[in-house]
């Protein structure tokens, strides 16, 4: 089949890898129809992740159609349409049992890496480096499926394809940063980033009834498009003292809710951001907090800050004092898709979730690297790059 292969830092090759096979009675075979990149993906392409190894199958993000199960599958059947999450969990280990599905003990069979970087092994994820499992990515034509009866979900007939495909990471990493942000009817909700996540995070923030969301970024296209699809009101960090306005707009207080859904990559006209990027660069194994330090200093006292985007090493300059002395709640996971998506794709059926329109570049599986290319570098438009395999 062929697949899109991580190949060394900031490279990518679309080439032919033998096709998955089942290797436990729990498993599924899927042939993927759409496959996203996400966000995510970047900080594996920059090598920011240094358990990746050439020939990795990149992507995490996906769904498509069950074409082959294991003996001991019994809810999911070949031929149904799927959405399948990004992370692998067993479904009853006590962090499944208590719905901390990333958190899974036995999602990922190479716990002792993520151990020595982190402490404790989270779950196993698709195509995301060796630390979160080695697991083959979904920008391929085919994805084996660990624990199919847990990770894969029926979508709806009436959810389109690409709806549907959002399910898989996006629309439930946005829906958990709200939730589990806080976010209380009446709230001021202020949010980084206008991509995929940041949007549904808008989106979630509104349905769980704030009063004022407030979505912070640079591009103008992303900008725009979180505007019309959310209602979210928009400020631009290279135009607006963003901590000066976001004071301004509650009177004095500072937001109520602050999420973070940028990550290690974050930019930001702040003067650190030279420091922070030049050390990153060299990759000595710390991220760029850019965005987190500004939520930190401008969340409200014993406000919420949540942080949604994904960080693998340490930072420094990190405001502790400003957590400790202002009374925050500080909280952050890799998204918990088993609890949301069965909510979520029931709210696409009824029109109360929108996430088709992120699917800014649809292309061929062919033509990835290009779509990766666009996405890196905020080109054309670009709020997601959708990859079709079998064109």
């Amino acid at each position: 089949m062929k697949a899109l292969c991580w190949t060394g830092v900031d490279q990518l090759s679309v080439e032919t890898v033998p096709d998955p096979k089942l290797l436990n009675a729990h498993d599924a075979i899927v042939k993927v129809r759409y496959s996203s990149v996400c966000g995510s993906d970047l900080h594996v392409l920059g090598g920011y992740l240094p358990t990746m190894r050439p020939g990795d199958v990149l992507g995490h993000e996906f769904m498509g159609e069950v074409v082959e199960v294991g003996s001991a599958v019994t809810r999911r059947r070949v031929g149904e349409r799927v959405v399948v999450c990004s992370f692998i969990s067993c479904g009853r280990c006590w962090y499944c049992q208590h719905q901390l599905f990333s958190l899974c003990d036995n999602g990922n069979p190479n716990p002792a890496v993520a151990e020595s970087l982190w402490g404790y092994a989270p779950a196993g994820c698709f195509g995301y480096s060796h630390a979160l499992g080695g697991f083959a990515g979904s920008h391929a034509d085919y994805v084996r499926v660990p624990y199919a009866d847990q990770g894969m979900f029926p979508i709806p007939d009436e959810v389109d394809d690409l709806t549907a495909l959002f399910a898989s990471d996006a629309a439930p990493t946005g829906w958990m940063g709200a939730e589990l942000g806080g976010v209380k009817p009446g709230d001021v909700v202020a949010i980084w980033g206008a991509g995929a996540v940041g949007q549904l995070a808008a989106q979630a923030a509104r349905t769980l009834g704030a009063a004022e969301v407030i979505v912070i970024d640079s591009l103008p296209e992303r900008l725009e498009q979180t505007g019309r699809r959310t209602g979210a009101q928009l400020l631009d960090y290279r135009r607006t003292d963003v901590p000066a306005e976001l004071r301004e707009r509650t009177g004095g207080r500072g937001p109520d809710v602050c999420i973070e859904a940028v990550g290690m990559v974050a930019g930001n006209s702040a003067t650190l951001y030279g420091y922070d990027d030049f050390k990153q660069q060299r990759r000595p194994g710390t991220d760029r907090p850019l965005a987190v330090r500004e939520a930190i200093f401008t969340c409200r006292k014993g406000g919420s800050v949540f942080v949604l985007g994904v960080f693998g090493g340490v930072v420094d300059k990190f405001p502790l004092g400003a957590v400790m002395n202002k009374g925050l709640t500080l909280r952050s996971a890799q998204q918990h898709g088993h609890r949301y998506i069965p909510m979520l794709l029931e709210r696409m059926m009824r029109g109360q979730l929108q996430t088709r329109h992120l699917a800014t570049h649809v292309m061929p599986l062919a033509r990835a690297a290009h779509g990766y290319e666009l996405f890196a570098n905020r080109r054309d438009g670009c709020v997601r790059a959708v990859f079709v395999p079998g064109q």
